[in-house]
């Protein structure tokens, strides 16, 4: 198949909490060493990686670095990775929006794109008028647009408010004559933000439909972003997996969900902090938490962990640890209230207590997340997601056919607890 969209060497940086480089002195800088002095721009030098969750020491970012990628006609690629990743940054610089700072972007064929709840719509216009101008910007006759534009109306559901000014809709209702028009006005390359998630269930089956019959049907290119994998998964043959402006992997669908999923996993912070000012405030609260076993863990292994509870009060409390998949399917959980263990803690008092499962896990090999909560009856005194992850390695599993793997609440897994004051 012929290359729809070749992307070489883009890069898109930003300096924070300022319009263009922001001052008068940078801007001459800038000009006075790459068009008088013939050298490199001299602020593409101090960037650094973006990463929403840490502050830098540079106010200089790149939102996108280095980006190397081939999409051939007629595939549809799924855009992948965490909130900040870089993923509405690319499709803006694909769809034209912004200009990448460095590398270029070679396409063959219209654009249409569908970034944002009301892209390209002027909200004084009504929606029939909106369809025009939008087929106006992509190169369309009046004529083009009016043999669509039944079909236009039909599908997005709107024909009753097709004559009212767009500042009046909706946002479910903008998005689906925003839609509409993109799908339809015969784009080459269809480009799609995480905003069909505004639309309602039915909508959201019917686009991606269309999006299906458009590149099967009719041999062209989307690009799709979603944070929902079960579209992903039903729509793309490919995907791009981004994470702090670079491409992770380019790879079939399945796989790279896979991996999208255990470097999400992987990411949950080691370094919680149980001691923040929030957590401290509670009156009874987990201080700290470990897996005494060295990872990764064999399916075979018997796991071990240990609490440490903080109170300002007396109080009798029960412990329960819950395990899920790289899927968010829960495969263990277990409650000390499930073996008759309440523990009575002192009040201004360190309490530490350990669980030990003593049956083998038995777990496909994987990453798995751990969620942990104190509860005192049924009040729920302190609960903490994603606290730490395990490691089940490869190793000695296939084969031995000793693996349970329990969609129960609550495997059946012996457990002991034990307390030190």
């Amino acid at each position: 198949m012929p290359t729809a969209i070749k992307i070489e060497n883009l890069s898109k940086q930003y300096r924070l909490g300022v319009i263009s480089t922001g001052t008068l002195s940078h801007d001459l800088n800038r000009w006075w060493t790459t068009k008088i002095l013939r050298r490199d721009d001299p602020y593409l030098k101090i960037g650094e990686t973006n990463d929403r969750s840490t502050k830098g020491s540079s106010e200089y970012v790149w939102a996108l670095k280095d980006i190397n990628m081939e999409i051939e006609q007629g595939d549809v690629v799924g855009i992948i990775g965490k909130n900040g990743a870089g993923k509405s940054t690319l499709l803006k610089l694909l769809s034209r929006v912004t200009k990448p700072t460095t590398g270029v972007i070679k396409y063959k064929g219209r654009i249409a794109s569908l970034l944002e709840v009301g892209t390209g719509f002027h909200p004084e216009m009504t929606g029939r008028e909106n369809i025009y101008m939008n087929g106006a910007i992509m190169g369309m006759t009046r004529a083009e647009i009016t043999h669509k534009l039944d079909e236009i109306v039909d599908f997005s559901g709107c024909e009753r408010y097709i004559d009212t000014p767009v500042k009046r809709y909706s946002s479910g209702m903008t998005v689906r004559l925003g839609f509409a028009i993109a799908a339809h006005l015969d784009p080459e390359i269809l480009v799609v933000d995480e905003v069909l998630a505004v639309g309602d269930a039915e909508f959201q089956k019917k686009a991606i439909g269309k999006m299906q019959d458009v590149s099967k049907g009719e041999g062209r290119t989307v690009l799709f972003v979603s944070h929902n994998m079960a579209s992903i998964n039903t729509l793309c043959n490919s995907c791009v997996i981004l994470d702090s402006g670079g491409i992770v992997n380019f790879c079939e669908t399945s796989k790279a969900i896979d991996l999208y999923r255990s470097l999400c996993l992987q990411k949950t912070s080691e370094n919680f902090d149980f001691e923040s000012n929030e957590r401290i405030a509670k009156n009874t609260y987990i201080s700290n938490f470990d897996i005494c076993n060295k990872q990764p863990l064999s399916f075979s292994d018997k796991l071990n962990f240990k609490f440490q509870i903080k109170s300002k009060n007396k109080a009798s409390i029960t412990l329960r640890i819950a395990i899920f998949d790289i899927n968010d399917t829960r495969v263990m959980a277990f409650d000390s209230a499930d073996v008759g263990e309440v523990f009575d803690v002192q009040e201004n008092c360190t309490t530490e207590i350990e669980c030990q499962l003593l049956d083998e896990l038995n777990f496909k090999p994987g990453i798995y997340r751990i969620n942990i909560s104190i509860r005192q009856g049924s009040i729920l005194l302190d609960h903490i997601v994603s606290v730490r992850n395990i490691e089940i390695a490869e190793a000695d599993f296939f084969g031995t056919g000793r693996y349970s793997y329990s969609d129960m609440p609550f495997c059946l897994k012996k457990h002991q607890w034990k307390i030190k004051q």
